[in-house]
């Protein structure tokens, strides 16, 4: 096949928007709520209904077994053509995971992990939403909820839970304290999966702020990278009473010049400053040699997703090619991340069928999420050398107005809490000090 020629690949880019959301829409003015008393073994809610349901996981042998089988039949396609990453995720890499999956992987661990968690279910605007809840021993913690990305999932925040709840027995103060609302996003995880169109990152925000007062929390934070960036990027926008700030580690700081510039595929332009270059370089990148996937699910989640819902391979190479990507590994992801952890991960969403219910989210969305924001709360920025892009200081002033610590830190990358747990802990910390 020939090459696609590189200016119309980013145009077209774009145009469908790599990691896109939707502006504000007044649509979905969801309101806020009383707190709502926990039930257990309660009947199928309504779409009225405000309970906060246990929840508990237990995926069934079956599954697990129907998945080993499935590996255990896998057909192979013939070994790249280059000795490196270049045409995708290498067939020697994929193969000794994907053997190990098969055979000496053990979901269990993983459920027996988050089921160790207060987990609930709560629906919201007639979907429910599955989360966990675990409040700090110290009275006074600030409370925090926490979004996670693609291909992440609530399994990625898992290491930052003790030091964040309780800072006291991990080098913390008890004043640096946080209660954590974990949720995970529609058609992610156990929650709900949309049957409509909708719910972009604007409506998750608007459900978030639910669930935070819906909790009992007036008054709280918001924190994410990747989807969780954007998400907290439109609680932000529309500044909800008792959201006190934010901090993201995947922040939306290109300026419009330079969006355009990129869009037409031009060169840097003359004057940017050694970060803003590198920047700039960074995303260029992106546009011309990794944004394959990010097309795919922005205009054929529904195409895409029949071979990522039929071969456990098929979903282990889509997230595992991100996950050497995106780390700071140098392309090698376990020097970051062990196997069982991205295989947690993978597992996830093969068990819980959400490779489609998860890309849609792209779709649903018409914006570039690197583009600049407009937020005037306080916001808080790390950056993490591993990211998808370095954004420089200057552009993030020129985006969150009320900029109240911003750190380039040297460890880490995309999946920041996953990576560098105690490092992102410290950083949480510092950011909200100001706040308490």
């Amino acid at each position: 096949m020939s090459e696609i020629p590189s200016a119309h690949t980013r145009r077209s880019f774009l145009a469908t928007a790599l990691l896109a959301t939707a502006a504000g829409s007044s649509a979905y003015n969801l309101l806020s709520e009383q707190p709502a008393a926990a039930t257990a073994g309660s009947p199928s809610p309504s779409a009225g209904d405000t309970a906060i349901r246990p929840f508990r996981i237990n995926v069934p042998e079956k599954d697990l077994v129907d998945l080993r089988r499935r590996i255990a039949a896998t057909r192979w396609p013939a070994r790249e053509t280059v000795a490196d990453r270049s045409q995708g995720v290498q067939l020697a890499k994929l193969q000794n995971l994907v053997r190990y999956w098969g055979t000496g992987y053990d979901w269990r661990k993983a459920e027996a992990k988050l089921n160790a968690l207060p987990q609930f279910v709560t629906r919201i605007d007639g979907l429910d939403v599955q989360f966990a809840h675990i409040r700090s021993p110290h009275p006074d913690a600030l409370p925090l909820i926490m979004t996670h990305g693609w291909p992440g999932s609530v399994l990625e925040l898992l290491k930052v839970i003790g030091p964040l709840t309780d800072p006291t027995r991990h080098g913390g103060r008890a004043q640096d304290a946080f209660h954590l609302v974990l949720p995970s996003m529609p058609g992610y995880g156990f929650s709900g999966k949309p049957q409509a169109p909708g719910w972009n990152a604007d409506r998750i925000g608007l459900a978030w702020d639910v669930l935070m007062k819906r909790l009992g929390y007036n008054r709280y934070v918001s924190q994410g990278g990747d989807w969780g960036a954007v998400i907290s990027d439109k609680m932000a926008h529309r500044a909800f009473p008792g959201l006190l700030a934010i901090h993201v580690n995947m922040p939306a700081t290109v300026p419009p010049d330079i969006a355009k510039i990129l869009n037409n595929g031009d060169p840097a332009p003359a004057g940017l400053s050694p970060a803003e270059k590198a920047a700039f370089d960074s995303l260029d990148a992106l546009y011309k040699k990794n944004s394959g996937y990010a097309i795919m699910m922005v205009t054929r989640p529904q195409t895409v997703g029949y071979g990522l819902t039929d071969s456990p391979v098929g979903l282990a190479a889509w997230m595992y090619d991100k996950f050497a990507e995106w780390t700071y590994s140098g392309g090698d992801p376990e020097r970051s991340l062990t196997r069982d952890e991205m295989l947690d991960d993978i597992s996830l969403y093969w068990l819980t069928n959400s490779a489609v219910s998860s890309a849609r989210l792209y779709a649903e969305n018409n914006e570039n999420n690197f583009n600049a924001v407009d937020i005037s709360i306080p916001a808080a920025i790390t950056v993490f050398p591993g990211e998808i892009y370095r954004a420089p200081r200057s552009w993030a002033e020129r985006s969150y107005h009320h900029l109240i610590y911003f750190n380039e830190v040297g460890r880490g990358g995309h999946f920041a809490a996953w990576e560098e747990p105690e490092l992102f802990s410290t950083e949480i910390r510092a950011a909200f000090r100001s706040l308490r």
